[in-house]
């Protein structure tokens, strides 16, 4: 498809939108935002980042999103929260935040693949995101809840929710985060790798507690399916 083709495409789906909106739409947000929760997503484009909890309404979801679904940035050779996590929790009165990532994840394999001695991608703007996630992928692969010697489909979506893992881990152990901002992980699954359900967030991570029986115990019964894990 051609750019042309492409900005009629949008041109034309965003009027649809304009006209299917009914004429409230904005009234609650228009003087500012107050999102439920901040949802850490891959900038993957499989990924619908409000579709995939049915949202409809603006305000709702704060969605900063990057490669590799990561919670921070770098600051003169520092590790720290980034702020787009951290404006609505600070500035909007948020007091939930998930990360979510997905099987088959791209920033993840790239990680593997450099992780176990293949290049580098490019260009910086890609490399720096994925240099970020090497030293997870690592640890990862030398820790005992990683299958390192399975077959690599496998190992890449083990190691997809080990990354879940450890980003909500550093957002729950991280000064910036006040302790009674809540922090949830889950696995957004389009392959068929946790279950038959198509679409099906797994939540993987509540509040540092990883045992997917324990998690279900302390959700509602009906969504005890919803949480399973991959690693060992």
């Amino acid at each position: 498809m051609s750019a042309d083709n492409v900005l009629t495409k949008l041109l034309t789906g965003n009027g649809s939108h304009v006209e299917e909106l009914a004429d409230d739409y904005f009234e609650g947000v228009q003087a500012g935002q107050h999102p439920d929760v901040v949802t850490v997503c891959c900038s993957d484009s499989r990924v619908p980042q409000e579709r995939m909890w049915s949202i409809d309404r603006p305000g709702a979801v704060f969605t900063p999103s990057n490669i590799g679904n990561q919670v921070w940035d770098v600051d003169d050779g520092e590790r720290i929260v980034d702020g787009g996590v951290l404006y609505p929790i600070h500035h909007a009165g948020t007091e939930v935040a998930t990360v979510v990532g997905h099987t088959g994840c791209g920033a993840v394999t790239a990680a593997y693949q450099v992780a176990t001695g293949g290049d580098r991608p490019g260009p910086q703007g890609v490399g720096k995101w994925v240099d970020l996630l090497v030293p997870v992928v690592k640890e990862g692969l030398e820790s005992d809840l990683v299958d390192a010697n399975a077959d690599e489909e496998r190992v890449i979506n083990q190691l997809v929710e080990y990354n879940v893992d450890h980003q909500a881990q550093f957002l729950r152990e991280s000064a910036d985060v006040p302790d009674d901002v809540a922090v949830y992980g889950f696995v957004y699954d389009f392959q068929g790798v946790y279950g038959d359900e198509y679409g099906r967030a797994y939540l993987v991570n509540h509040d540092g507690e990883t045992r997917p029986e324990v998690i279900a115990d302390r959700i509602p019964d009906e969504y005890e399916g919803a949480t399973r894990s991959l690693l060992y």
